[in-house]
């Protein structure tokens, strides 16, 4: 067996496929981005969507966290009822059908940050608290070059000028450099344009007459490069756990990760290679150009995972490498982790190399 994140015979004991998340790595990893952004005088506000547990967004706010940033309503729905009481939707929430009360509901007992790009999106969350006691925080989602969601940071103004029209509260703007995931060239130029992006943002709501109070960047591979200027938060994720992307990105050694997914060699395979049992289905489908494959198998730095059927890891390897037993078990570092906890409703928590406990995955599947 090749040693990952449980010695030999604690992996032995695994029903594989297994998440397994090493808390002395994930602890000093929500310990080293808390204290970064304490030392820079911004607010940390993780991103909850890539653990979705409640375990652990205690552990990040005991650790300095202002609040938590989650994906959906489902996921804030989750974390309010286990008494998170400052959640921001870092999503342009369409409030419409069943999400209107569920939207309400949720306001009224937490204090609930909203993002919004659009004037329908922003009639819509307007309709589902009119006559509301609570209230809603709108932040205006700027593009500052990942080209998903967001208007340009010169129109963060008038869309506010909108949302105020509307009845709605205006706390300032946020963006996702998603652009810094593209390559490791990119990160710094993506961080500067966050932090570029929210200044020239928080030029336009001033000039609407909105002083913001909220100017919030977010991805993890960038945090330590836009938390400057005009920005007040970020909101990185993956960092809790690491994977090989964002190893990758850092220049890294991916077998660092906190979280790896403990396997079993089924077969020979063809080739020279090997068949693990993790498929689709729990290392989900996330490639990037710069890295080959659906995951690193520690160990074995020449093992390409070269493609995912739904429970099958098909391993190739170079001619004469050695290669792993059947029956004996290997050690992925996913490429994304966020995919890969929502498809398990249990982690096993290691420390110091043994099996120590289990936890759940509780917002799991909380999509909508």
């Amino acid at each position: 067996m090749t040693h990952g994140l449980l010695d030999d015979a604690a992996a032995g004991a695994l029903d594989t496929p297994a998440v397994v998340v090493d808390l002395d790595r994930m602890d000093a990893r929500i310990a080293s981005m808390a204290r970064l952004m304490r030392d820079r005088g911004i607010a940390l506000r993780p991103h909850a969507k890539t653990h979705k547990s409640i375990a652990i967004a205690r552990r990040q706010i005991e650790a300095g966290a202002v609040g938590l940033t989650v994906a959906t309503i489902g996921e804030a729905e989750v974390f309010a009822d286990a008494g998170f009481t400052d959640l921001f939707i870092a999503y342009p929430v369409m409030a419409s059908g069943p999400k209107a009360g569920r939207l309400r509901e949720l306001a009224g007992r937490c204090t609930l940050f909203v993002g919004a790009d659009s004037t329908v999106g922003l009639e819509g969350l307007a309709a589902a608290m009119q006559g509301a006691e609570a209230s809603l925080r709108v932040v205006i989602e700027v593009d500052s070059g990942g080209a998903r969601t967001g208007v340009r940071p010169d129109q963060a103004g008038s869309l506010a000028r909108r949302a105020a029209d509307l009845g709605l509260d205006v706390s300032g703007a946020f963006t996702h450099e998603g652009h810094g995931y593209k390559g490791t060239d990119l990160r710094a130029a993506a961080g500067e344009d966050a932090a570029d992006g929210l200044a020239v943002a928080a030029a336009s709501l001033r000039a609407e007459g909105f002083e913001p109070t909220v100017l919030s960047a977010g991805s993890t591979p960038t945090a330590a490069l836009s938390a400057h200027g005009v920005v007040t938060e970020e909101r990185p994720g993956t960092y809790v756990f690491g994977d090989r992307l964002q190893a990758a990105l850092a220049g890294e050694p991916a077998e660092d990760a906190a979280l790896q997914v403990a396997t079993t060699v089924v077969s020979a395979g063809p080739g020279g290679g090997f068949v693990i049992d993790a498929g689709a289905k729990i290392l989900a489908q996330d490639v990037a150009p710069f890295i080959a494959g659906h995951g690193a198998i520690v160990g074995y730095p020449d093992a390409v995972i070269q493609r995912l059927n739904d429970h099958h890891g098909v391993v190739d390897l170079p001619a004469g490498a050695a290669r792993p037993a059947v029956g004996t078990n290997v050690w992925v570092v996913p490429n994304h982790v966020c995919p890969v906890i929502n498809l398990v409703d249990t982690f096993v928590v290691a420390h110091g190399g043994r099996a120590v406990d289990t936890w759940t995955v509780d917002a799991r599947g909380r999509n909508g």
